[in-house]
C-alpha cells in the first residue's frame, strides 16, 4: 500500500505523509480458508472473484487516504482564506433553506395555507356582513323601536329634571343646553 500513496500527487506540502496518518483496512482472509467453493462456482472462478475483491478493497483504502488528504488540503485553504466554520455553517443553512423553499412539498404547503387563509378571510367577512344585517334588522323591528322610545322617554325625563334643577354643580345648571342633550340617543 505504501507505493500507492506515493503515486498520488496532491500538489500539497503534505504529500507523502499519508502512510503516517492513515492505516490500511485489514482484509478478512478467513473466508478463503473454506475448503469448498460456493454453489455454482468453480475453484478458478472463486479465485478470480477473490483476486478482484482484494483489488477493490485495496482501491477503497487508497481512495480513503486520498479523500483524507483532500479534506486536510481543503481545510488548509479555508484557513488561509480566513473562512471559518461559522461561515461554512451559515452557507450550508442558507443553501438548505433555499432547497426547502424550492421543494414541491414546501410549495404545496405554502399554496394550501394561502388558500386556507383566503377562505378564512372570506368566511369572516361573510359572518361580519350577516351580523351587521341582523343588527340592522333588529333595529328596525317593532320591539327595538318600542324599547328605543321608552329609553328616549326616560332620557327626556332625566334631562328635563336636570334642567329644572338649580344645582350649581350641574353641567346644565347655568341654563345653557349642552350639545350632547340634543343628541338623538
Amino acid at each position: 500500500m505504501e507505493s500507492a500513496s506515493q503515486d498520488i500527487n496532491l500538489n500539497s506540502p503534505n504529500k507523502g505523509l499519508l502512510s503516517d496518518t492513515m492505516t490500511d483496512v485489514p482484509v478478512d482472509n478467513t473466508a478463503s480458508a473454506r475448503t469448498s467453493a460456493p454453489e455454482g462456482l468453480t475453484e478458478a472462478e472463486e479465485e478470480e472473484l477473490r483476486s478482484e475483491l482484494a483489488k477493490v478493497e485495496e482501491e477503497i483504502g487508497t481512495l480513503r487516504q486520498v479523500l483524507a488528504a483532500k479534506e486536510r488540503h481543503c481545510g488548509e485553504l479555508k484557513r488561509k482564506l480566513g473562512l471559518t466554520t461559522f461561515d461554512g455553517l451559515k452557507q450550508n443553512l442558507s443553501k438548505s433553506w433555499h432547497d426547502v423553499q424550492v421543494s414541491n412539498a414546501y410549495k404545496k404547503t405554502q399554496e394550501t395555507l394561502s388558500q386556507a387563509g383566503q377562505k378564512t378571510s372570506a368566511a369572516l367577512s361573510n359572518v361580519g356582513s350577516v351580523i351587521s344585517r341582523k343588527l340592522g334588522d333588529m333595529r328596525n323591528s317593532t320591539t327595538f323601536k318600542s324599547f328605543e322610545d321608552r329609553v328616549g322617554t326616560i332620557k327626556s325625563k332625566v334631562v328635563g329634571s336636570r334642567e329644572n334643577s338649580t344645582d350649581p354643580h350641574s353641567p346644565t345648571g347655568s341654563g345653557d343646553k349642552s350639545p350632547q342633550d340634543n343628541a338623538p340617543f
